[in-house]
């Protein structure tokens, strides 16, 4: 399951990051989105979701969303 299907609140563990960008896979990994990281989906926007990472708010967009695999 990715990001895109998580239940709004419920903190989830990273499993792995699911891209073969090598840009986006550092730009996650600067984020604190690494696998064994918790996460958050704080709530839902059109265009992503914000997220919680490390006691961080971030919003992320579909593409970023789809690539974490919780």
């Amino acid at each position: 399951m990715n990001l895109m299907n998580a239940q709004v609140g419920k903190e989830y563990i990273i499993q792995r990051i699911d891209t073969d960008d090598e840009e986006m896979n550092a730009f996650l990994f600067s984020l604190g989105c690494y696998s064994g990281e918790p996460i958050t989906v704080v709530s839902r926007l059109r265009g992503g979701c914000v997220v919680s990472i490390k006691d961080a708010r971030y919003n992320i967009d579909n593409q970023l969303a789809a690539a974490i695999v919780i």
